[in-house]
């Protein structure tokens, strides 16, 4: 059994890392305000892009359509880009979006079609390579950052862009985690390529009128649909990291409770022996006096 000097010293140790979760508690609790605000932000803009692209690609129709829109004409290639958080310590977060990224991929392969994977952040990459090492096509990692924003998230467009009129897939899908609560966080899928319009969007009403365009519809979308593009991919990484700051805040509040639970336990642990201990050195004390 532990002696008395190892009781101390694990409950030494326990707090010790107590304290840690109790600083990462405060710190995330302090980012999760200015990413759920940054996220917010951003979906305005994101859904009336979006609203912009349904109205123009209304009418457009065959050829004419910027091949953003009509896609390469085939289903058979599948791009998933997983977007995932950098760091750990944040309970089940990046586990829930791989686990949604592999029903995904499992879906497609059902269907033959051809999967190829794009993680962006570290954790993704990790996770999958273990089982789809061959199928990973690249990566974008953006440790060291201390906020995203266009710049990050115009890369990640121009690379699927790129892919993209290069010929490498036909349909890019985005698996990212939306951010409801501090408490829910909702693992979704998206498609990116080709364009279509989220759900639930409510198209503009024009009241009867017809708008003229200058330049016409194919020129604006063609200029439009990569901002599109950036919109979407910013909201999804923004909606990222206040769901990562969420999670990580309520997973180092369950390892502080944990930690002050073992502590307890450890206390009592210790004063029972202590107690034994001296239970037993005045036996011996009664016990030697009787002898005498």
């Amino acid at each position: 059994m532990a002696s008395l000097k190892d009781f101390r010293t694990r409950i030494t140790s326990v707090k010790s890392t107590q304290k840690i979760t109790k600083a990462m508690q405060m710190v995330a609790a302090a980012k999760l305000k200015r990413a759920q605000e940054a996220a917010e932000s951003a979906r305005p803009y994101a859904m009336r892009v979006a609203a912009t692209v349904a109205n123009l690609a209304g009418t457009v129709q065959g050829d004419g359509a910027p091949k953003l829109l009509r896609g390469s004409g085939q289903d058979q290639v599948h791009l998933v880009v997983v977007a995932t958080s950098e760091r750990g310590l944040c309970g089940g977060f990046n586990t829930n979006i791989v686990k949604k990224a592999r029903e995904t991929i499992l879906a497609l392969e059902a269907q033959g079609k051809t999967v190829k994977i794009l993680t962006v952040g570290k954790k993704g990459r990790d996770q999958l390579k273990r089982s789809y090492g061959e199928r990973m096509i690249g990566h974008i990692e953006f440790a060291g950052i201390r906020s995203l924003g266009a710049t990050q998230s115009a890369q990640v467009s121009q690379l699927l862009v790129d892919r993209f009129q290069a010929g490498d897939f036909d349909v890019a899908h985005l698996i990212y985690s939306k951010f409801k609560s501090v408490i829910s966080q909702i693992a979704t899928t998206q498609q990116l390529i080709p364009v279509v319009a989220p759900e639930g969007l409510v198209s503009a009403d024009l009241g009867g009128g017809i708008y003229s365009y200058e330049p016409d519809e194919e020129a604006i979308l063609e200029a439009l649909l990569p901002r599109y593009l950036d919109s979407q991919i910013l909201g999804a990484l923004l909606e990222n990291a206040a769901g990562f700051y969420g999670a990580q805040m309520g997973a180092m509040d369950n390892a502080t409770r944990n930690a002050g639970d073992l502590i307890k336990k450890l206390t009592l642990q210790m004063n029972r022996k202590r107690q034994a201990m001296i239970t037993t050195e005045l036996t011996e004390i009664i016990a030697g006096a009787q002898a005498v």
